[in-house]
């Protein structure tokens, strides 16, 4: 399987990202709120199989001490095939000179995180508007 990585946001491919996204469940993810996230994100890695989207990362930064890490999410048929390993070196690679990398996993997949040197933090804190997450997330 030959997974190309691209690091640009194409407008036009909206339908593919929003189809990566609903197969996990995502389904708030439409194309306005794609292209709005993906226009504001500093950081982008697109993983495509034959001319496909199969899998999507990015990242805000401010490219030397602070950026966080978002949406690293595979089409459900391509899991467990590395791409999402190859999205999150790709993204940690643009980010190889900033201080403090963060992310938030969704519940369970931790240790996928722990594998690429990410770790918990005894500092962290959040807030979520939509309660279930706050449930599901907070201390």
């Amino acid at each position: 399987m030959n997974v190309r990585i691209q690091n640009r946001f194409e407008s036009d491919r909206l339908n593919e990202m929003k189809d990566v996204y609903h197969s996990v469940g995502w389904l708030k993810h439409t194309n306005e709120v794609i292209s709005k996230i993906f226009l504001r994100s500093d950081i982008v890695s697109v993983a495509v199989i034959e001319g496909r989207i199969v899998g999507l990362g990015r990242a805000l930064t401010d490219g030397v001490f602070n950026a966080t890490i978002y949406d690293v999410v595979v089409h459900r048929d391509y899991q467990r095939k590395g791409i999402a390993t190859l999205i999150m070196n790709d993204i940690l690679e643009q980010l190889a000179d900033v201080s403090c990398v963060l992310l938030i996993s969704t519940t369970g997949n931790e240790a996928f995180y722990r594998k690429h040197g990410m770790k918990s933090l005894k500092t962290g804190m959040a807030r979520y508007l939509n309660p279930s997450l706050a449930e599901e997330y907070l201390t």
